[in-house]
């Protein structure tokens, strides 16, 4: 299965930031033939200049989030029409930073993973556990509901594991919880959908990936890809993780 370097922006992203970056990394690629998929999630005042500078390239486009339906009635909201419209193939759903901040829950989720979806996008669907149920060994439960309560049953997308606890601080989760969780998610899409269903949804890990750890992270069994936050905003950082990639995972 092909690997996908995804790179979420958040709010980085003034016009002559932007242009830089992407100049930056469309010059990098040329060095080398990435064996991974790769898209970019700038913030929506972006997408327009981002979608012309990467046109033509083997950068795709995505967005951070969409709306849960498309009225046109949800003052500063963008729909995935709109994300379709302007070039986007690739959606954020969930993050937990919309869940915790804009207490998005697990059926709000879903209904945007169904926009996306019905808008010919390709939903990227975060799923985590925070610091408490870590330690107290509720995060399995916890992931598993997400999975089952967070995806349609036409599910056609990418699930993307982020530890609540890894993203912010700067510490990443080690191989073996990381490794130990690619086979959690893995059973439970197992049980949720059909098993050709399942084996065919690609699993990332998010959470404080950099050059010094992408290759280990990438390397292990069932890590389908990468969703990168901070070291997505450096090129040559971004690069390295793009040349981490493997061209073959094992399943």
């Amino acid at each position: 299965m092909k690997q996908i370097i995804i790179g979420n922006w958040k709010m980085f992203g003034l016009t002559y930031q932007v242009k830089d970056l992407v100049t930056k990394l469309l010059s990098g690629l040329k060095q080398f033939s990435p064996q991974a998929d790769i898209v970019i999630c700038p913030p929506a005042t972006q997408l327009s200049n981002v979608a012309s500078l990467i046109h033509g390239s083997q950068i795709a486009l995505g967005g951070q989030d969409c709306q849960a339906d498309d009225l046109v009635t949800h003052t500063g909201d963008i729909s995935a029409e709109m994300l379709k419209d302007i070039g986007a193939q690739y959606v954020i759903i969930g993050h937990s930073e919309r869940r915790e901040i804009h207490h998005e829950t697990d059926a709000i989720v879903q209904t945007k993973t169904v926009q996306a979806q019905d808008w010919g996008l390709i939903p990227i669907v975060c799923v985590g556990e925070t610091e408490i149920e870590r330690r107290t060994g509720a995060y399995r439960d916890s992931v598993k509901k997400q999975i089952n309560e967070g995806l349609p049953d036409d599910f056609n997308g990418i699930v993307a594991y982020e530890p609540i606890w890894a993203i912010h601080g700067g510490m990443s989760a080690s191989l073996q919880e990381i490794s130990s969780m690619m086979q959690i998610i893995r059973k439970e899409l197992a049980k949720r959908f059909n098993r050709t269903t399942a084996e065919g949804i690609r699993i990332l890990y998010g959470g404080s990936v950099n050059p010094d750890n992408a290759e280990s992270i990438l390397s292990l069994e069932g890590v389908n890809g990468v969703l990168i936050g901070s070291a997505s905003l450096s090129a040559e950082k971004f690069l390295a993780i793009i040349r981490s990639s493997v061209v073959e995972n094992q399943e």
